[in-house]
């Protein structure tokens, strides 16, 4: 169970290892543990010694076992580094506590490596006059989860620290939905299903994820579809996240071999390649976010949002049938 105590200049994490965490190493379960901690802050914390196993800085291969207390300085977030930028953003719903935008093909979510402009944290950050949670740290203000760059589609974003806390609980414990359409190149023997393995980074490349063995350091990813629409060469797919990994969709539809078309990375096929995209007219990879469900963070009530795939999107389904 997880406690936080205000300190004077950080805040203080408190968790008790259950029977499930233990032997996992403690980076892994700090990553899982914390929703508000990315598994790079994670290092980070760990690597300056503000995490501490049974008052003992440990390292991150550290084996956790049943029993075991964690306790977690977060240092305050810093000022904001991202810098507002009059951006257009298609809004679908907002109020004081959270803003839902459907994300165009193109768009970075937050800045980082090489991307210091241009993303939907800066335009968020104009749109909102600066008022976003700080939960994500400096670049990544309001951010409670991503959608990639060439993914379109919708994605919330906090503006209060409560509101964060809240949505992330409801990802973390698989209460909020999100649900996504795809066109996928291959032919899936089965209507539907559900992948379920574990998807961590690559061993080489270090920018791309690939599924893991159990114990080989990946988190667990799982994945529902259900096939839409069969054509010559590609189905139209609906698929439902109950976790949420980096490049989670992609990575999984590669591995059953019917890659999304127009990625560029995982899409070893003819679709993955991006002069496939120009002739086809696509602005990204097709695959969109379409549905987003979740608990209000203050009143409690459900709230649903459904988004029409993008003109490009519908073109090349038009195309394929």
């Amino acid at each position: 169970m997880q406690e936080a105590d205000e300190q004077e200049d950080s805040d203080l994490i408190e968790l008790i290892v259950e029977a499930a965490g233990s032997r996992n190493r403690l980076d892994q379960y700090l990553a899982e543990a914390v929703e508000s901690l990315s598994r790079a802050r994670v290092q980070k914390l760990i690597d300056e010694g503000a995490v501490l196993v049974n008052g003992t800085a440990e390292k991150a291969s550290f084996r956790l076992k049943d029993g075991d207390k964690i306790e977690i300085a977060v240092p305050p977030p810093a000022v904001l580094e991202a810098q507002p930028e009059n951006i257009y953003l298609k809004i679908i719903y907002e109020d004081e506590h959270l803003i839902v935008i459907d994300k165009p093909a193109g768009m970075v979510t937050h800045p980082g490596a090489g991307v210091t402009g241009g993303t939907l944290v800066n335009a968020v950050l104009y749109h909102c006059a600066g008022s976003l949670s700080s939960i994500g740290g400096v670049v990544r203000p309001g951010i409670v989860h991503r959608l990639d760059k060439d993914t379109t589609g919708l994605i919330m974003v906090a503006k209060t620290d409560l509101a964060h806390t809240k949505l992330s609980e409801q990802l973390k414990a698989k209460t909020a939905r999100r649900s996504y359409v795809a066109i996928c190149q291959g032919d899936p023997k089965e209507d539907e299903g559900v992948i379920d393995n574990f998807i961590g980074r690559h061993p080489v490349r270090r920018k791309e994820m690939v599924v893991l063995k159990e114990g080989q350091g990946g988190r667990r990813a799982v994945t529902r579809y259900k096939i839409l629409k069969r054509f010559s060469k590609f189905v139209l797919v609906a698929l439902e996240l109950e976790t949420g990994r980096t490049h989670q969709i992609r990575v999984h539809m590669a591995s059953v071999n019917a890659p999304v078309a127009g990625d560029v990375v995982y899409n070893k096929k003819s679709s993955g390649d991006i002069e496939w995209r120009h002739k086809h007219g696509l602005r990204g990879q097709a695959l969109h976010a379409q549905k987003l469900a979740f608990l209000h963070p203050a009143t409690g009530l459900l709230l649903e949002f459904e988004s029409a795939p993008p003109s490009d999107f519908e073109l090349l389904v038009n195309k394929l049938k």
